[in-house]
Protein backbone atom coordinates (compact mmCIF):
# COMPACT_ATOMS: atom_id res chain seq x y z
CA UNK A 1 0.00 0.00 0.00
CA UNK A 2 2.67 2.63 0.86
CA UNK A 3 4.55 1.75 -2.28
CA UNK A 4 1.59 2.31 -4.40
CA UNK A 5 0.86 5.47 -2.46
CA UNK A 6 4.96 6.45 -3.24
CA UNK A 7 4.14 5.66 -7.00
CA UNK A 8 1.04 8.23 -6.84
CA UNK A 9 2.86 10.83 -5.42
CA UNK A 10 5.49 11.03 -7.43
CA UNK A 11 3.20 10.63 -11.00
CA UNK A 12 0.79 13.36 -9.37
CA UNK A 13 3.92 16.23 -8.12
CA UNK A 14 5.47 15.53 -11.54
CA UNK A 15 2.36 16.23 -13.67
CA UNK A 16 0.92 18.67 -11.47
CA UNK A 17 3.78 20.72 -9.91
CA UNK A 18 2.92 19.91 -6.09
CA UNK A 19 0.20 18.16 -4.50
CA UNK A 20 1.56 14.55 -4.45
CA UNK A 21 4.19 14.97 -0.97
CA UNK A 22 0.73 16.41 0.96
CA UNK A 23 -1.33 13.23 -0.44
CA UNK A 24 1.40 11.12 0.17
CA UNK A 25 1.86 12.33 4.08
CA UNK A 26 -2.31 12.67 4.83
CA UNK A 27 -2.80 9.22 3.58
CA UNK A 28 -0.31 7.65 5.55
CA UNK A 29 -1.12 10.08 8.56
CA UNK A 30 -4.63 8.78 8.16
CA UNK A 31 -3.99 5.27 7.54
CA UNK A 32 -1.79 4.70 10.45
CA UNK A 33 -3.06 7.02 12.45
CA UNK A 34 -0.23 8.89 13.62
CA UNK A 35 0.67 11.86 11.93
CA UNK A 36 4.39 12.24 13.12
CA UNK A 37 5.26 8.24 11.83
CA UNK A 38 3.87 9.90 8.34
CA UNK A 39 5.96 13.02 8.80
CA UNK A 40 9.27 10.61 9.60
CA UNK A 41 8.98 8.61 6.65
CA UNK A 42 7.86 10.83 3.93
CA UNK A 43 10.90 13.69 5.13
CA UNK A 44 13.32 10.93 3.43
CA UNK A 45 11.21 9.59 0.54
CA UNK A 46 10.56 13.05 -0.08
CA UNK A 47 13.96 14.17 -0.35
CA UNK A 48 14.97 11.57 -2.98
CA UNK A 49 11.72 11.55 -5.06
CA UNK A 50 12.45 16.06 -5.14
CA UNK A 51 16.20 14.73 -5.98
CA UNK A 52 15.31 12.87 -8.99
CA UNK A 53 12.78 14.80 -10.13
CA UNK A 54 15.41 18.08 -9.80
CA UNK A 55 18.41 16.07 -11.55
CA UNK A 56 15.21 14.97 -14.65
CA UNK A 57 15.15 18.74 -15.05
CA UNK A 58 17.76 20.40 -13.56
CA UNK A 59 18.39 22.97 -16.75
CA UNK A 60 14.72 24.19 -16.00
CA UNK A 61 15.36 25.50 -12.81
CA UNK A 62 15.26 29.56 -12.65
CA UNK A 63 17.48 30.16 -10.02
CA UNK A 64 16.53 33.71 -9.59
CA UNK A 65 13.64 32.60 -8.01
CA UNK A 66 14.44 28.96 -6.87
CA UNK A 67 17.68 29.85 -4.93
CA UNK A 68 16.53 32.94 -2.65
CA UNK A 69 13.68 30.04 -1.48
CA UNK A 70 15.72 27.35 -0.94
CA UNK A 71 18.05 29.59 1.69
CA UNK A 72 14.93 30.58 3.48
CA UNK A 73 13.37 27.12 3.57
CA UNK A 74 16.55 25.02 4.71
CA UNK A 75 16.75 27.11 8.12
CA UNK A 76 12.37 27.11 8.24
CA UNK A 77 12.44 23.19 8.05
CA UNK A 78 14.88 22.45 10.64
CA UNK A 79 13.29 25.22 12.94
CA UNK A 80 9.89 24.08 11.99
CA UNK A 81 10.84 19.66 12.49
CA UNK A 82 12.60 20.45 16.08
CA UNK A 83 9.02 22.28 16.94
CA UNK A 84 7.06 19.26 15.46
CA UNK A 85 8.82 16.68 17.60
CA UNK A 86 8.16 18.93 20.86
CA UNK A 87 4.64 19.19 20.41
CA UNK A 88 1.64 16.59 21.04
CA UNK A 89 0.27 14.44 18.14
CA UNK A 90 -3.36 16.43 18.22
CA UNK A 91 -1.72 19.76 17.49
CA UNK A 92 -0.24 17.62 14.30
CA UNK A 93 -3.49 16.82 13.29
CA UNK A 94 -5.64 19.97 13.75
CA UNK A 95 -2.47 22.14 11.63
CA UNK A 96 -3.01 19.47 9.26
CA UNK A 97 -7.08 20.45 8.71
CA UNK A 98 -6.05 23.81 8.59
CA UNK A 99 -3.53 23.35 6.15
CA UNK A 100 -5.83 21.27 3.87
CA UNK A 101 -8.64 23.53 4.09
CA UNK A 102 -6.40 26.99 3.58
CA UNK A 103 -5.05 24.97 0.34
CA UNK A 104 -8.77 24.76 -0.81
CA UNK A 105 -9.65 28.06 0.11
CA UNK A 106 -6.88 28.88 -2.14
CA UNK A 107 -7.96 27.06 -5.49
CA UNK A 108 -11.79 27.74 -5.10
CA UNK A 109 -10.11 31.49 -5.16
CA UNK A 110 -11.49 32.18 -0.92
CA UNK A 111 -7.66 33.29 -0.23
CA UNK A 112 -5.47 35.24 -2.84
CA UNK A 113 -2.00 35.48 -1.30
CA UNK A 114 0.41 36.41 -4.11
CA UNK A 115 4.08 37.57 -2.71
CA UNK A 116 6.34 39.19 -4.31
CA UNK A 117 10.30 38.19 -5.19
CA UNK A 118 11.16 40.62 -2.27
CA UNK A 119 9.40 38.05 0.30
CA UNK A 120 11.05 35.33 -1.24
CA UNK A 121 13.65 34.55 1.10
CA UNK A 122 11.44 35.60 4.51
CA UNK A 123 8.37 33.61 2.70
CA UNK A 124 10.58 30.90 2.49
CA UNK A 125 11.65 30.53 5.88
CA UNK A 126 7.60 30.17 6.96
CA UNK A 127 7.31 27.82 3.89
CA UNK A 128 9.67 25.71 5.38
CA UNK A 129 8.21 25.63 9.08
CA UNK A 130 4.89 24.80 7.91
CA UNK A 131 6.12 22.01 5.38
CA UNK A 132 8.09 20.62 8.35
CA UNK A 133 5.27 20.89 11.25
CA UNK A 134 1.84 19.96 8.67
CA UNK A 135 3.45 18.52 5.42
CA UNK A 136 1.45 21.68 3.84
CA UNK A 137 4.09 23.37 1.98
CA UNK A 138 2.43 22.77 -1.65
CA UNK A 139 -0.20 25.39 -0.35
CA UNK A 140 2.37 27.85 0.26
CA UNK A 141 5.22 27.43 -2.42
CA UNK A 142 2.71 27.37 -5.24
CA UNK A 143 1.57 30.34 -5.14
CA UNK A 144 4.84 31.85 -4.83
CA UNK A 145 6.53 30.55 -7.67
CA UNK A 146 3.41 31.42 -9.70
CA UNK A 147 3.52 34.84 -8.50
CA UNK A 148 7.43 35.07 -9.69
CA UNK A 149 6.50 34.17 -12.72
CA UNK A 150 7.15 30.44 -13.37
CA UNK A 151 4.37 27.90 -14.77
CA UNK A 152 5.30 24.81 -16.57
CA UNK A 153 8.41 22.74 -16.38
CA UNK A 154 10.55 25.53 -15.06
CA UNK A 155 7.58 25.40 -12.29
CA UNK A 156 7.79 22.10 -11.63
CA UNK A 157 11.66 21.62 -11.34
CA UNK A 158 12.30 24.70 -9.11
CA UNK A 159 9.46 23.51 -7.05
CA UNK A 160 11.85 20.16 -7.02
CA UNK A 161 14.40 22.66 -6.10
CA UNK A 162 12.65 23.65 -2.91
CA UNK A 163 11.52 20.35 -1.88
CA UNK A 164 15.08 19.36 -1.77
CA UNK A 165 16.05 22.38 0.85
CA UNK A 166 12.64 21.67 2.43
CA UNK A 167 13.18 17.95 2.75
CA UNK A 168 16.50 17.92 4.27
CA UNK A 169 16.16 20.44 6.68
CA UNK A 170 13.38 18.62 8.49
CA UNK A 171 15.14 14.78 7.88
CA UNK A 172 17.76 16.42 9.62
CA UNK A 173 15.51 17.66 12.27
CA UNK A 174 13.64 14.64 12.93
CA UNK A 175 16.59 12.71 12.87
CA UNK A 176 17.85 15.10 15.98
CA UNK A 177 14.14 14.48 17.21
CA UNK A 178 14.65 10.83 17.80
CA UNK A 179 11.90 10.40 14.77
CA UNK A 180 14.05 8.55 12.23
CA UNK A 181 15.50 4.84 13.20
CA UNK A 182 16.35 2.07 10.73
CA UNK A 183 12.79 0.84 10.52
CA UNK A 184 11.67 4.12 8.76
CA UNK A 185 14.68 4.38 6.58
CA UNK A 186 14.19 1.12 5.18
CA UNK A 187 10.56 1.92 4.83
CA UNK A 188 11.06 5.63 3.68
CA UNK A 189 13.63 3.77 1.09
CA UNK A 190 11.03 1.64 -0.85
CA UNK A 191 8.50 4.68 -0.80
CA UNK A 192 11.73 6.76 -2.59
CA UNK A 193 11.90 4.08 -5.07
CA UNK A 194 8.02 4.14 -6.03
CA UNK A 195 8.42 7.42 -6.06
CA UNK A 196 11.00 7.92 -8.61
CA UNK A 197 9.40 5.50 -11.11
CA UNK A 198 6.36 7.68 -10.21
CA UNK A 199 8.72 10.76 -11.47
CA UNK A 200 9.38 8.98 -14.87
CA UNK A 201 5.77 7.92 -15.54
CA UNK A 202 3.94 11.22 -14.90
CA UNK A 203 7.26 12.83 -17.02
CA UNK A 204 6.08 10.59 -19.87
CA UNK A 205 1.85 11.22 -18.89
CA UNK A 206 3.02 15.17 -18.42
CA UNK A 207 3.11 15.75 -22.38
CA UNK A 208 -0.34 14.34 -22.72
CA UNK A 209 -2.44 16.52 -20.42
CA UNK A 210 -2.94 19.85 -21.62
CA UNK A 211 -2.83 22.92 -19.34
CA UNK A 212 -6.36 23.57 -18.66
CA UNK A 213 -6.60 20.47 -16.95
CA UNK A 214 -3.89 21.98 -14.45
CA UNK A 215 -6.82 23.61 -12.81
CA UNK A 216 -9.13 21.07 -12.50
CA UNK A 217 -6.95 18.61 -11.29
CA UNK A 218 -5.46 21.44 -8.36
CA UNK A 219 -9.18 21.22 -7.31
CA UNK A 220 -9.71 17.69 -7.01
CA UNK A 221 -6.22 17.62 -4.72
CA UNK A 222 -7.26 20.18 -2.40
CA UNK A 223 -10.89 18.84 -1.61
CA UNK A 224 -9.22 15.21 -1.45
CA UNK A 225 -6.34 17.01 0.80
CA UNK A 226 -9.23 18.11 2.98
CA UNK A 227 -11.03 14.62 3.72
CA UNK A 228 -7.80 13.00 3.91
CA UNK A 229 -6.79 15.28 6.92
CA UNK A 230 -10.35 14.92 8.51
CA UNK A 231 -9.96 11.24 8.60
CA UNK A 232 -6.67 11.27 9.46
CA UNK A 233 -7.58 13.57 12.74
CA UNK A 234 -10.50 11.26 13.54
CA UNK A 235 -8.58 8.14 13.28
Amino acid sequence: MALALGFLAGLWTTVAGLGGGMMLLFCLAAWWGDPAAALAVTAPALLVGNAHRLAMYRSEVDSSVGLPIVLGAFPGALAGGLLAVSIPVWVLQVAMVAMAVLGLAKVVGAVDWRPGRRTLIPAGVGIGVVGATTGGAGVLVGPLLLSAGLKGVPYVATAAFFGVSLHAGRLLAYGVGGWVGREVLWLALGIAVAIVVGNAAGRRLRAWIADSWHTRIQVGTAVSLVGLSLLGAVV
